[in-house]
């Protein structure tokens, strides 16, 4: 099979267009297509309908396209590891995690790493979906649970546990509970049942959601919990990672609580030698010691 076609294939079908596709490969639109049909003639198969509004892939052509796009992301995970050169670290590294962690506890520490690598750039995804790490969907993830995928080297970083808080102003103004039953009193801040969360910490303020009577708030991600709780508007279910970056948080019944939620770091087991991987994993452990003896601290 020639490589080359294969690599003209995989852009038109991204693209869904000869045009586009000669733009971004800088060939002409009859390169392209003599390209595609030599390939096509060589396989003996159609990869492509053909259809005014663009080009839609067959059934054999599907099967190619998914192979190609394997192939790619070998290729990407190869090139990113021959550019980390031994002096400098330089180049994208795709991070992925929950909304709340990556954007309350990790992008604030960014500077720091940002600091002894200023060419590294760091793509940071957030979102509740658990993105493919064996399919390159991204190179690194931190997770609220430990990866079952078993070609990924993972690390234990932490454990978060789901608590209670509330601002100062608002316990004058309200009065602070003392029994879980005070609660049924109080405006409750968290996330809907429904929501996108680890489920420890769903099972555990379910049925202070359920006793409820006065007024609720559900927002789907802790960062608008977060905003709300320092703007007095009630009482909050948080991780309490933010009790480090927000002191004046309140913890209200400390003796309640989630069961810990363990929070893993994972990468592919080919990107062992990245040193982007590397500096990024060092960067997050030296700033989880830094965090726990804060967190000692102020125990």
């Amino acid at each position: 099979m020639d490589w080359d076609k294969v690599r003209i294939f995989y852009a038109v079908a991204d693209a869904g267009s000869l045009t586009h596709a000669g733009e971004v490969l800088h060939l002409s639109q009859s390169a392209v297509s003599r390209q595609i049909r030599g390939l096509e003639e060589s396989l003996n198969v159609i990869l492509f309908h053909r259809h005014a509004r663009g080009l839609i892939l067959t059934e054999q052509g599907e099967l190619l396209f998914e192979a190609a796009k394997a192939m790619r992301k070998q290729l990407d995970a190869a090139t990113a590891q021959i550019k980390d050169s031994e002096d400098e670290v330089f180049g994208e590294l795709r991070v992925t995690t929950t909304t709340g962690f990556g954007s309350l506890w990790l992008a604030p520490r960014l500077a720091h790493l940002y600091e002894k690598f200023p060419n590294l750039r760091i793509n940071l995804m957030l979102e509740e979906r658990v993105l493919d790490l064996p399919m390159r969907e991204a190179d690194v993830a931190i997770r609220m649970k430990e990866p079952s995928q078993a070609d990924l080297i993972r690390r234990r970083l932490m454990d978060v546990n789901m608590k209670f808080y509330a601002s100062r102003d608002y316990l004058a103004k309200n009065g602070e509970p003392k029994t879980a039953a005070d609660m049924k009193k109080h405006r409750l801040i968290s996330q809907s049942p429904s929501a996108p969360q680890v489920s420890a910490g769903a099972a555990w303020v379910g049925p202070f959601i359920e006793e409820n009577e006065t007024s609720l708030l559900t927002v789907n991600n802790y960062f608008g919990i977060l905003q709300a709780v320092r703007n007095s508007l009630g009482i909050g279910a948080l991780p309490d990672y933010l009790t480090v970056d927000f002191p004046e948080l309140v913890n209200v019944l400390p003796d309640s609580g989630s069961v810990p939620v363990p929070v893993y770091l994972a990468y592919p087991a080919e990107l062992r030698q990245s040193k982007r991987v590397e500096v990024f994993k060092d960067f997050v452990l030296n700033e989880v010691i830094a965090y726990r003896k804060v967190m000692r601290k102020n125990s």
